[in-house]
């Protein structure tokens, strides 16, 4: 029940699931297949999926550490939205694709979950859209030298945090990958 008008449409975001991202995240294989499983649910039922990626210091633009993981092929048609701050919203052209699609609804999966993951959901949310966060499908890394949570719990409190969000018109779900449903 998006605020948005004319954007009865779901999309699946798959955000910055690179090579030099994923190199350290927790339970990478475990995530990265239930994204697999999504994007391929996604396609099935052509439901847009949408791809992000980071650039910066760490991520040097056509670096391998830049690409994304090999199990997650981009598909033809498919847009990639290339970003350099956490909310995949800013400063991209993500709003416009979404618009053109008719997309109202967005399904979240990625990484980090305590970065751009959270950035992107409260971005979208506070945009207008009805953001589901799977899970099961996000994961960030190991921060603890620096004084945060063990990656499970930050995994943990963002999905329980998620699920009280609220706001006039808007829905904020989140939902394990075997749950989700994209609309016929």
């Amino acid at each position: 029940m998006t605020t948005l008008t004319d954007r009865p449409g779901t999309a699946l975001l798959v955000i910055d699931v690179q090579q030099g991202v994923m190199t350290g995240a927790h339970d990478r294989d475990a995530v990265i297949a239930n994204i697999v499983t999504l994007v391929g649910k996604a396609r099935a039922e052509s439901v847009p999926v949408i791809w992000v990626q980071h650039s910066s210091e760490e991520l040097p633009l056509k670096s391998p550490q830049w690409e994304f993981v090999a199990e997650l092929p981009v598909g033809p048609g498919e847009p990639v939205v290339h970003k350099k701050y956490g909310d995949s919203f800013e400063a991209t052209d993500l709003e416009d694709r979404l618009a053109e699609l008719g997309v109202g609804h967005l399904v979240v999966t990625g990484a980090q979950s305590d970065a751009c993951i959270r950035s992107t959901i409260h971005g979208g949310f506070t945009r207008g859209y009805d953001v589901t966060l799977v899970s099961d499908a996000h994961t960030t890394e190991d921060l603890t030298e620096w004084g945060a949570p063990t990656p499970d719990k930050v995994i943990s409190h963002l999905n329980m945090y998620w699920t009280w969000q609220d706001a006039p018109g808007r829905t904020a779900t989140t939902t394990a990958t075997k749950e989700v449903t994209f609309p016929a």
